[in-house]
């Protein structure tokens, strides 16, 4: 007995050390994944907060040696280059993890979607300006703010729709089944029961795309090329705030360096609030529904 009360009490010993063990590197993996993120955040401040001010968020560049100058026009193109992307990825990269999940499941066409998807995923971005550039850019002879957004449009797609696909999945069969036994249509049940189920992680597959492909730089420069002047129109060369600061962070000047630095946190910051609006308003609206 007494050698197994000792034996017992080992292991509650060793139980509570390996607890604290796995405890304590939960916690030393959480700083390291933070910890980067805080750096730049802390650093971006650094750098760029002295930079900002009425003048950068409500005027256009000036030329070097003038003052004043902001980046106001690169803001509003960023805006309109990501709403465009967005329009052309959001829907077509649900729909198509809708197909994957609850209509194509096994079939070669959904393997092939997947497949396809997957390698998307991995081409880099500059070979998607390339393609979109002589897809686009070369037949109509010039650059546009269309053809940078159907390029952020292309690159949100394969995130969205295998995330979407898997979110799908999670849901439980269970829930499913309620519905068609309640005589809904298969398309009804998929539209209003099991797509508004695995919203929340939808749209954090929608958020993910959408920060991935909101600092990209490359695929713009092969489209939308940069506008130095105020401009809206999709059929026209389009500032964006990637392209502008890469243009002043090459550049000699040191005013430029500075004004790139306040870019460079503001895009940060507007990524931070937009993912952060619409995970807010989403969630609230799903609690409103499910109450």
């Amino acid at each position: 007995m007494a050698h197994r009360s000792n034996t017992s009490a080992a292991n509650r010993i060793w139980r509570t050390i390996a607890n604290h063990v796995a405890t304590g590197l939960a916690v030393v993996s959480t700083i390291l994944v933070v910890a980067p993120l805080v750096a730049i955040f802390v650093y971006l401040i650094y750098k760029g907060a002295s930079s900002l001010n009425f003048a950068f968020f409500t005027q256009a560049p000036k030329p070097v040696g003038e003052a004043g100058g902001g980046m106001a026009n690169s803001i509003l193109g960023s805006a309109i280059l990501l709403a465009v992307g967005s329009a052309i990825g959001v829907p077509i990269g649900i729909a198509g993890g809708i197909f994957l999940a609850e209509f194509g499941r096994g079939g070669r066409l959904a393997n092939t979607i997947r497949f396809t998807a997957d390698v998307l995923n991995g081409v880099p971005s500059i070979v998607m300006g390339i393609a979109v550039y002589s897809l686009i850019v070369l037949p109509q002879k010039h650059f546009s703010a269309l053809s940078g957004g159907v390029a952020l449009g292309i690159m949100m797609i394969p995130t969205i729709t295998r995330t979407t696909e898997e979110m799908l999945l999670m849901v439980p069969h269970a829930i499913r089944e309620a519905a068609l036994g309640l005589g809904v249509p298969n398309w009804r049940s998929v539209l209003a029961i099991t797509l508004k189920t695995a919203s929340p992680g939808i749209i954090t597959g929608c958020m993910l795309a959408f920060a991935r492909v909101a600092g990209e730089t490359a695929p713009l420069l092969f489209t939308a090329f940069g506008n130095q002047f105020w401009s809206a129109n999709l059929n026209e060369p389009i500032a964006a705030l990637p392209l502008q600061i890469f243009i002043y962070a090459i550049s000699p000047y040191d005013e430029w360096h500075r004004l790139a630095w306040a870019g460079a946190l503001v895009l940060i910051a507007l990524i931070v609030v937009a993912v952060s609006l619409v995970r807010y308003v989403a969630s609230r609206g799903i609690l409103k529904g499910a109450n």
